[in-house]
Order: structure tokens, then sequence, then C-alpha cells
């Protein structure tokens, strides 16, 4: 089984994301997880825009990794800076993508523009997570 891991700073919008996508999107020969370099707990958008398109994410939990757990996935993908710089050296054999990601959550607006930043974010996952699929069925990871 290949062990996937989303990695973002408070595992509450992008990772939370882009776990529940992943999940819909993998077989199960896939483990998708997702964490954060801190807990902020899930946000409510987060789970309402996935919710959408008929994706629950209401059961999941932030949760923070140690260096011990990141070692045991294939691939780590980090969604911002923040968890790109703190994402220690991993160990040989461990592949990392980082995908660049803006915080929905630090997003200003209406509640309309808010949930329409959300979406917006969601389609980039959704858009990065199919194209990784391809990539990794052809084994041209990099």
């Amino acid at each position: 089984m290949k062990k996937i891991l989303f990695l973002c700073t408070g595992n509450s919008c992008r990772s939370q994301i882009a776990e529940g996508l992943a999940k819909s999107i993998f077989d199960s020969t896939y483990q998708i997880e997702s964490a954060g370099t801190e807990i902020h707990g899930v946000n409510p958008n987060a789970i309402k825009t996935l919710k959408e398109i008929n994706i629950d994410i209401s059961s999941y939990r932030s949760k923070s990794i140690s260096l011990n757990q990141l070692n045991r996935f294939d691939l780590v993908i980090t969604l911002c800076g923040d968890a790109k710089d703190k994402c220690p050296v991993l160990s040989y054999g461990i592949k990392h993508v980082h995908w660049d990601l803006r915080d929905p959550a630090k997003f200003n607006g209406t509640e309309l523009e808010i949930a329409s930043h959300f979406r917006n974010t969601r389609t980039l996952i959704l858009k990065k997570i199919n194209k990784l699929k391809i990539k990794l069925e052809r084994g041209s990871l990099k």
C-alpha cells in the first residue's frame, strides 16, 4: 500500500480538503492522510465546500505529526510555505512535493465571497490531485 500525506500548518482547510478529495479519487491501494505542523481544528467552510460535491469530512479531526510519523509515508505533499519550511529532511526514498496554496481561511469578505474562495481552492486541489494520480500511475513522479 502506498501512503500519501497532505501536510499544512494547522490541518484545518487545505490539507483536510486534499485528504477528502484524494480519498474519493484514489483506490484502496493508497492510504491517504492529512496532518499539520500544528492543530487548529477543521474549518467549517472546508466541510461545507466538500459537502457541496457529496464528500463528507465532518468526522475528520485536526492532527499534528512527528518526524517518526512523517517517515512512514511514501509521499509527503506540503500545501503551504510554512509546512514546507518546517518539514524536516525526510528519510531516503520518501518523495516530497510542494503545492504552494493560499490559505482560504485567511480570505476576508462576505459569506458568499468566502464560499467562492473555498470553492476555488477545492477546484485547484482537485486538479492537482488528478494530475498527481496520473503521474503516480505512470510512475513519473519526480
